[in-house]
């Protein structure tokens, strides 16, 4: 499938909590378990797998593809994915694939069945992936099935005690019709983005329908997001794509501008609604709202761009949206940040809870799971930020280092 508040920032500047030096965010960087580069031989496209943490032998992460990607990228990528399964309480560990190439390029679909074939041995037995920027899960599913491999979770079913019954669980699970005619497995992330916005305001003690929320990306994610904000009552006001951004003080017509979208996440400019004003791409991030949903590009969120920022909290739907040192200027200006490995790790646990059997195919069950744990997450953070100028992120971090017991085989019914 592919919403102003007149004196917030003086709201935010009396009640904001002064963040400790210490506890500012900062940049982790353990050196991954393992780094693998790939050459494309027909187009010199440049391919990356990172394994940050393997975990009874497996890591779980999505496979991106943009013009640009690098090696430092995905190894950022990868580091979130081991923080969202370590948080989750996932069995497993955390790896991210990365392309270098346009994936509106003619020659992307071949370009990606070669680089899965030279990770076979990877996605054959160890590495667990599924979409990603650019790479939508019913293409890397294709590619897969090309492949001989059947599903993009492959290492994880070969391990079942049943692989066909395992297989079969998946697909029915992914492929579930939810309300609004979307699928499970394409709304299941952004739904939790949704439920971590929920959280905030009810964190501050504010209705939905008094909060106000602007979203940069309406693909997979942010298009998911923005519609259950909007079902939920919130005032989705702004969203951004490649093209610009959109704008409506009233709130925006989210399932009418969702229907307008082409296969990339672009919304129609020629059928737009009335009463919607166009804006240049960049002022999706000084939108005056609540809340902002950074749910595009990886970085997208700097030094120099922070300080044009006048939500009241930033909800990372897309992966590593935030700069470190950004972060920390918006914690010093009493703006907190809800990591990604928090707030849009719904989709990794789901589909792990799928692989697991702890839900099926009923949409009810998973949404009534993730909503419930999403909350009570996001309580938790905002509650060390407010009464103790805990930084989110150095909150989850901690989540993140527990010691875990050793583990043994993942049992996969």
């Amino acid at each position: 499938m592919q919403n102003p508040v007149e004196g917030t920032q003086q709201a935010i500047a009396q009640t904001a909590p002064t963040v400790p030096a210490a506890l500012a965010p900062v940049s982790r960087r353990p050196e991954p378990y393992m780094r693998l580069q790939w050459t494309d031989p027909h187009t010199g496209a440049v391919g990356y797998l990172v394994v940050h943490t393997l975990r009874a032998g497996l890591a779980t992460g999505g496979t991106r593809m943009r013009a640009g990607c690098t090696l430092s990228e995905v190894e950022d990528l990868a580091r979130g994915m081991a923080n969202k399964t370590a948080t989750f309480d996932l069995p497993i560990g955390g790896a991210k694939g990365g392309i270098d190439f346009d994936p509106k390029d003619p020659r992307a679909v071949a370009v990606l069945e070669r680089f899965c074939e030279a990770m076979r041995p990877w996605i054959d037995s160890h590495w667990v992936t599924a979409e990603d920027l650019g790479v939508p899960q019913h293409l890397i599913d294709e590619v897969f099935d090309k492949l001989g491999l059947g599903q993009s979770y492959h290492a994880a079913i070969r391990r079942a005690s049943d692989p066909a019954a395992t297989l079969a669980r998946v697909r029915s699970g992914l492929n579930a019709v939810v309300e609004g005619g979307f699928l499970l497995g394409d709304v299941i992330g952004g739904y939790g983005v949704a439920h971590a916005c929920l959280a905030a305001a009810v964190s501050w003690g504010q209705p939905p329908a008094a909060t106000t929320v602007a979203i940069q990306g309406v693909g997979t994610m942010g298009g998911s997001a923005a519609y259950y904000l909007h079902e939920a009552g919130m005032r989705v006001t702004t969203v951004a794509d490649a093209a610009g951004t959109l704008h409506c003080a009233a709130g925006l017509d989210i399932p009418a501008l969702l229907e307008l979208r082409d296969g990339y996440g672009e919304i129609d400019r020629s059928r737009l609604p009335a009463g919607i004003e166009q804006l240049p791409r960049t002022a999706i991030l000084s939108a005056d709202v609540d809340i902002l949903v950074p749910a595009a590009i990886s970085y997208a969120i700097t030094p120099d761009n922070s300080f044009d920022i006048r939500a009241r909290i930033i909800v990372e739907a897309a992966n590593a949206a935030t700069t470190p040192e950004a972060e920390a200027m918006l914690a010093a200006r009493g703006v907190p940040v809800l990591p990604d490995f928090v707030a849009n790790a719904g989709a990794v646990a789901w589909a792990w809870w799928l692989l697991l059997g702890e839900v099926d195919d009923n949409p009810d069950t998973s949404f009534d799971r993730l909503r419930t744990i999403m909350h009570a997450k996001v309580a938790q953070l905002l509650a060390a930020w407010t009464e103790a100028g805990v930084t989110p992120r150095e909150t989850g971090h901690r989540w993140a280092d527990e010691p875990t017991p050793a583990l043994g085989p993942v049992v996969i019914p």
